[in-house]
């Protein structure tokens, strides 16, 4: 009988291809996803897809009760880490207590064997560089914190009841499914999307803050095999791209991938980290087999193709701001 694996956030680009591997490899997955972000035509026909949220306790228990996973990748999240300080309440509930279900339900139903987690280099903070999985965690933001506090929750649930986890720290992921049409995350898709409704590329600041850019094929596949490697167990893991780069660059090489015009608009600076890249040691000694090292032009290259072939999408504007006060003007317009 195949093993039963749960991949929350399966309708998102990361989770869909997450979804993909598994279904692969020969496991039974249910994909879970509530469609705030993803579409559901990104779940893999193989996979059984179930529209629920992770807030919603009696469907997490019901699932576990019915299917008895013997693995969970959680991947659903609201990721934007910018937007968290204004949806303080919504962070927390979506990106904390969401997941708090369901590792209760993973405890009480005892047929997990792996608990796998996508974290964020966000509990790094700032001035932290490279950031490395020793450093002591200083998030500043609260997307990073409620992050930080699942990463405790794991360890402890751990140390009480043998809950065994893994945890992955992804930074800036892009490519293909990715939903182009949210204008507070994602700035590659946000480019994207602005080329092709003929706007000016936004920047905030003068676009000399650095990311490494990290394609889905250098994430998706590690975290979906990782559970193969017990020695990984209980571990937590930098993983994306080596290579940072501004924001203008990225701009630079979105618009000669899609041969348009480089026209940029700067907005004032927004209280974000202004140099963010990790380092990648412990991956690489681990998983470096997994790596393929895809270049950001080359997975630019890709994205480009699948964003042409599905065109522009309109942008879903947030419409629970919690605290407006210092909100950027360009987010304001929004809500």
């Amino acid at each position: 009988m195949k093993s039963k694996v749960l991949v929350t956030g399966a309708a998102g680009f990361v989770g869909s291809h997450v979804a993909d591997h598994l279904v692969s490899a020969g496991y039974n997955v249910i994909a879970l996803d509530d469609l705030s972000g993803g579409f559901a035509d990104n779940v893999h026909a193989d996979a059984t897809f179930v529209e629920g949220s992770i807030n919603d306790v009696e469907l997490v228990n019901q699932l576990f009760e019915e299917h008895q996973f013997e693995y969970v990748f959680h991947l659903a999240a609201y990721a934007a880490e910018g937007l968290s300080h204004f949806i303080r309440r919504f962070n927390y509930q979506n990106n904390l207590i969401g997941s708090i279900n369901l590792i209760n339900a993973s405890i009480n139903t005892g047929t997990v064997k792996c608990f796998v987690f996508t974290s964020s280099i966000a509990v790094y903070g700032a001035n932290q560089l490279p950031m490395k999985e020793d450093m002591m965690p200083m998030p500043e933001d609260p997307y990073g914190v409620s992050k930080l506090a699942v990463e405790l929750d794991l360890k402890s649930a751990y140390e009480m009841f043998g809950l065994n986890y893994m945890i992955f720290r992804p930074h800036n992921v892009y490519g293909e499914r990715q939903n182009i049409g949210d204008p507070y995350r994602n700035v590659v898709g946000i480019f994207m999307n602005q080329i092709m409704q003929g706007k000016e590329l936004t920047i905030f600041g003068d676009g000399m803050q650095t990311r490494a850019f990290s394609h889905i094929d250098d994430v998706a596949p590690i975290i979906a095999q990782a559970i193969d490697r017990p020695e990984a167990y209980n571990e937590i893991f930098n993983i994306g791209a080596d290579t940072p780069y501004t924001v203008k660059e990225l701009a630079t090489i979105v618009c000669e991938e899609f041969d348009a015009a480089e026209k940029l608009k700067f907005l004032d600076a927004r209280n974000e980290v202004v140099h963010a890249y990790s380092n990648h040691d412990k991956v690489h000694s681990t998983f470096g087999d997994l790596i393929q090292n895809i270049t950001l032009r080359e997975g630019i290259q890709r994205m480009v193709a699948d964003a042409k072939a599905k065109g522009p999408r309109q942008g879903k504007k947030f419409g629970h701001i919690e605290v407006p006060k210092n909100m950027p003007p360009a987010w304001q317009k929004l809500v």
